[in-house]
């Protein structure tokens, strides 16, 4: 062991700072309902604290679970902060609107805290990102001050029974990512004993002969012993590759505070505490002769640390409850860390006129042209998914691009949709704009814990980080043929997925505009294109030039009319259209063209206008998106309506394979103009 890299009097303060919060919040705080959450890290100290004192590479980066307290505390967070967090006060982690011990922390000086889920597992596909853009921004933008780096991500044995930590280990392994993989292992996942979870018990012995994984296994409580394990284990992924090391620790007190661990044995806690790691800490020092102050005075000095930061804490205000709403998306604020914006990176709004050049094109090449344009602008920008780089896509949106980027900037991704999510959070965090490919709609629900968390990063964090992503994804029935897997489009989910801005052209100069929009802004953002629109006719249109940007929530009104308002969006439109073609002068058509935001304002200008609604949509009727629209309209303009508010949308059933069947259940053009008939004539 070499002593020299370890400075064992700030391990053993932050140690017993640890232990004495904890002690605090169980026998104050919590008691008295002041924390509402409290997450014990008793037995887990060590390990971690060990830990922060092998990192400190500026762009080293973690992320953090709920019982990661002795890596914030060493990793030098103010226990005040964290005190004010779990009292849920004004504190600069969060201003009260997330648990306490979901912590972030930007730290361009050291160790980065990213934030953390409150969903067991989600923390690893984020570091796999952060690793990669470790070895992107080396050696795609050159930047000499990212190497050796690393990622780590920090996790009990539960969280790797989780889709998320296996589909980070692919994702470590195959690309050779410095992703250090650090578990402790308690035995439990609150009540469930580790066998249950994990064949034998033990994930790295069952990982043992895992391909380009570095495997080590050590006891966390033993201060030598742990410190030689963290420091084979971050030489080796700073060397550049990936390991898992996992430290057996006891958890000391239940999964939280109203936990009483019932279901252990009386051997089993008696064990537990003799394994207890402070008293193995302070057997070694004392035998060593390392600290130049007695034990007894560093439990006094934490006590007295613990009651200075809570009169500390104490004076935080309550967070002020006008702002609850604030930061969903960005609002004029630049984030402390993510996306481009903090490092004045974001390339400019661009414009609203349009430049047609040359003939008209298909939706798909619009979507490559802007993509590719935007690319060789911006370098920060990388294209992934499934099948896009030597196929070009599945739908050829991708076509040739990774000839003219390189593998670095356009690439296969395995076939996880979690990974592909959660990887682009990490590069989002890292300083860079990623532009993932979902296949088809119904394939990124297996991501959606990732998608949830996405669109909520900047307001959990109250701005401390956003992570900005472009995600395409091609959705509803194909020009040729339909069926319940491929033909989704599912709008709604997304309209209701806090944080996330969607757009849904329904042609090639709106594909275009819209996504050149996405690709300079801030926000995670959906960029839905209809595969029956890709390469058909009445989708097609010149291209709008490479200044074009179409601003969000701005409606296309496609006809004028004064009796009937129809609104739509995506394949639909183009239904609709042929459907008025027999009502010259009657109806307004507007094309909405995105779904978050939604020009409401159009629409109620319309409907003030002509009196009667149509809305018409290929997702299904029920809690369609809509149906959000007719709420709105019903509640602001009803004393302007002449007509009950009608829709058109496809039955609560999934699209058929059969086209005569798909045919039966979408908005047809016949069905779209009995509407209009039986609206005009009310």
């Amino acid at each position: 062991m070499d002593e020299l890299n370890v400075n064992w009097g700030d391990v053993a303060r932050t140690v017993l700072l640890s232990r004495e919060l904890d002690l605090f919040e169980e026998t104050h705080l919590a008691p008295q309902g002041k924390v509402k959450y409290q997450f014990s890290s008793k037995g887990h100290e060590l390990s971690q604290v060990l830990l922060a004192q092998a990192l400190g590479q500026p762009h080293d980066a973690v992320t953090v679970y709920y019982r990661s307290r002795p890596l914030m505390l060493a990793n030098g967070m103010d226990a005040a902060v964290i005190l004010a967090a779990d009292m849920a006060l004004a504190n600069p982690l969060n201003q009260g609107r997330d648990t306490g011990v979901m912590y972030n922390l930007p730290n361009p000086e050291g160790l980065t805290v990213l934030p953390a889920s409150g969903n067991v597992g989600a923390q690893y596909t984020p570091a796999a990102g952060w690793a990669q853009a470790i070895i992107y921004h080396q050696h795609q933008l050159k930047q000499s001050d990212w190497k050796g780096a690393i990622a780590i991500a920090h996790g009990g044995d539960g969280s790797t029974a989780s889709n998320g930590f296996w589909s980070a280990l692919n994702i470590a392994t195959t690309q050779k990512l410095p992703l250090l993989f650090f578990i402790e292992d308690n035995s439990y996942g609150l009540s469930v004993p580790s066998h249950l979870q994990t064949p034998g018990g033990n994930i790295a012995a069952n990982l043992a002969a895992f391909s380009n994984l570095l495997v080590v296994d050590s006891d966390g409580t033993q201060p030598e012993a742990a410190w030689q394990a963290i420091n084979t284990a971050v030489k080796h992924v700073r060397a550049g590759g990936a390991c898992l090391l996992r430290m057996t620790v006891p958890r000391l007190q239940g999964h939280t505070f109203i936990d009483d661990q019932a279901y252990k044995e009386l051997q089993e806690l008696n064990d537990e505490q003799a394994r207890d790691p402070v008293n193995n800490l302070r057997e070694f020092l004392e035998r060593e002769k390392i600290l130049s102050a007695s034990w007894d005075k560093l439990e006094q000095d934490a006590r007295e640390e613990v009651a200075t930061a809570y009169r500390k804490a104490i004076q935080y205000p309550q967070p002020d409850t006008g702002a609850a709403t604030d930061h969903l998306f960005y609002s004029g604020s630049p984030p402390l860390q993510g996306g481009l914006r903090p490092e004045g990176l974001l390339p400019d709004p661009g414009s609203p006129h349009t430049n047609p050049e040359g003939a008209r094109i298909n939706l798909v090449d619009a979507v490559r042209i802007t993509l590719e344009a935007e690319m060789e602008h911006n370098p920060y920008i990388l294209v992934f998914g499934e099948d896009v780089g030597k196929k070009g896509g599945v739908h050829g949106a991708t076509l040739d691009m990774q000839s003219k980027f390189g593998t670095g900037r356009v690439f296969d991704t395995s076939l996880s949709e979690e990974g592909i999510m959660g990887r682009s959070m990490g590069l989002a965090y890292a300083g860079l704009l990623p532009v993932p490919e979902i296949q088809f709609r119904k394939y990124a629900d297996p991501a959606y814990e990732q998608i949830a968390d996405f669109g909520t990063i900047r307001w959990r964090t109250a701005n401390n980080f956003a992570a900005p992503v472009v995600v395409r994804i091609p959705v509803g029935y194909g020009k040729t043929s339909g069926d319940p897997w491929h033909s989704v489009t599912g709008e709604a989910i997304y309209a209701h997925t806090l944080g996330w801005r969607i757009a849904f052209p329904s042609n090639a100069e709106d594909a275009a505009g819209l996504l050149r929009t996405a690709l300079r802004g801030d926000d995670p953002t959906f960029f839905l294109e209809h595969r029956a629109l890709l390469d058909t006719a009445p989708a097609r249109r010149p291209y709008p030039g490479e200044k074009y940007c179409l601003p969000f929530g701005k409606a296309n009104k496609l006809l004028s009319g004064d009796e009937l308002t129809i609104i739509s969006w995506g394949e639909t439109v183009h239904r609709c259209l042929a459907s008025s073609r027999d009502f010259p002068g009657r109806i307004t058509l507007l094309d909405l063209r995105t779904i978050s935001p939604w020009d409401k304002e159009s629409v109620l200008e319309s409907v003030r206008l002509t009196g009667k609604v149509l809305v018409v949509h290929e997702d299904t009727l029920t809690s369609g998106f809509g149906a959000e629209i007719c709420a709105v309209i019903a509640e602001e303009s009803f004393a302007d309506l002449d007509a009950p508010i009608m829709r058109l949308a496809a039955p609560d059933v999934p699209i058929p394979y059969n086209l005569n069947m798909m045919e039966a259940i979408l908005p047809g053009v016949e069905k779209i103009k009995d509407k209009i008939i039986d609206l005009l004539s009310y």
